[in-house]
């Protein structure tokens, strides 16, 4: 029997990288997985469409998570496509670098829009709309919260930040069943870090002691066992999930 069966998943910029790891594996493990994007609709739809043919349940929707009315839409949808919600993977999150003289002010508000308020909004619908057994919500932070990258210091605060929520959010939502977990991945395969080539890895891949980069797959066995009965007793904490890379 799968172990997400009858569970119902919403993954947030699930089109591409690490959330179509993430949608994947849930949606291999039985749960039925709603598939956010923003833009990448082509992507989404693919993703759905690979998640089909292998048997599994998936609904693409459009949302930017950073906007309260468009996350109130998304929560609707996914209820209105596999009738309740019991697993929020907040996985949206953009990145931007430069040095500290090139920061503007709208550097920090996209970044910290998305990254944290965002993620707090949706976790707040969440704990809204869950059933009264509970669910979980898994914030998928980065190994930068921890150990902070010269050349991205706001996404680093904002992963700071997230790592934060996710104690404070699991200490506010354990009475009512609700677990909160973060997921920090080190440097990982994606779209988004594709331009950094063989060579921009290499440093990464040396001072890993598993010595090699991470997959979206890595990613997400981990996140499926933090929501699966296995994961049950861990709340308010963040697994680094980096081959033991410390950035």
């Amino acid at each position: 029997m799968h172990k997400l069966e009858g569970r119902v998943a919403i993954v947030t910029g699930a089109s591409k990288g690490i959330g179509a790891g993430i949608a994947l594996r849930l949606a291999a493990d039985g749960a039925k997985v709603v598939v956010n994007y923003a833009r990448s609709v082509e992507a989404a739809e693919r993703l759905v469409m690979t998640i089909r043919d292998a048997g599994g349940h998936a609904k693409a929707v459009q949302a930017d998570v950073s906007k309260p009315r468009e996350i109130d839409m998304l929560f609707d949808e996914a209820a209105l496509a596999f009738g309740h919600v019991d697993i929020l993977v907040n996985n949206a999150g953009i990145y931007e670098f430069g040095d500290l003289a090139s920061i503007t002010p709208d550097s920090i508000d996209r970044q910290f829009a998305l990254n944290v308020k965002g993620l707090i909004l949706a976790t707040q619908v969440a704990a809204r709309v869950f059933p009264p057994a509970g669910g979980v919500v898994v914030n998928i932070s980065s190994g930068a919260g921890v150990t902070p990258i010269a050349g991205a210091q706001v996404y680093s605060a904002t992963k700071g930040a997230v790592d934060s929520l996710t104690r404070s959010l699991a200490l506010e939502l354990g009475a009512r069943g609700i677990r909160v977990v973060g997921i920090a991945p080190g440097i990982v395969a994606t779209e988004g870090t594709s331009g950094l080539g063989e060579e921009g890895m290499a440093p990464f891949v040396a001072r890993t002691p598993l010595g090699r980069v991470g997959q979206p797959a890595d990613i997400a066995a981990a996140v499926a066992f933090a929501v699966s009965g296995d994961g049950g007793w861990i709340t308010g904490e963040t697994l680094q999930v980096g081959g033991g890379l410390r950035l």
